[in-house]
């Protein structure tokens, strides 16, 4: 189902289909992730993806309970966007052989991947206020919420001292 098709007729069927297009982007960063633990060589930032690993599995823990809050089964759609970000990130990560310079080039990736998450999740409350559903919102706020914390973070590191030593 493209993001415009005939499926999606009611705010009510596009916010069930982006809500499923950030349930298969959360499962693919949770493949992800482990990889991205392993290719860091700061152990602050390997600490930060373990645990940001944690924090998605909450999100997706949250995501269903909105789902069973709206009355829907929790399933993902393909997201072409996530599959690409993340693809991306995987080519450049195998093109890095300095060491400095794939710590800084991980943070990049793991920040696209953020803003993605926070530009839906952002959308997903909006239109989740906008349908009555304050109890749907609240759930997704937190998620945004953690995901604004992880890109700060992830910011934090780069200036603290990756993006120097990559220099």
């Amino acid at each position: 189902m493209g993001l415009f098709s005939k499926d999606i007729k009611t705010m009510n069927d596009l916010f069930v289909h982006t809500l499923k297009d950030i349930y298969y982007a959360e499962h693919q960063i949770v493949k992800s992730l482990p990889d991205m633990v392993k290719k860091a060589t700061d152990s602050s930032l390997k600490q930060g993806f373990q645990s940001h690993l944690g924090e998605t599995k909450n999100h997706i823990a949250r995501l269903e309970q909105v789902f069973k809050l709206h009355g829907v089964k929790a399933e993902g759609v393909n997201c072409p966007a996530i599959d690409g970000i993340l693809e991306e990130a995987d080519e450049i990560a195998g093109e890095v052989e300095d060491k400095a310079v794939l710590d800084a080039a991980l943070i990049a990736a793991a920040q696209a991947v953020e803003h993605y998450e926070m530009t839906r999740y952002g959308t997903l409350i909006a239109w989740a206020r906008q349908l009555g559903r304050a109890d749907c919102a609240s759930l997704l706020e937190q998620n945004l919420k953690d995901e604004k914390a992880a890109d700060t973070k992830l910011s934090s590191l780069a200036e603290r001292g990756i993006n120097a030593k990559a220099a």
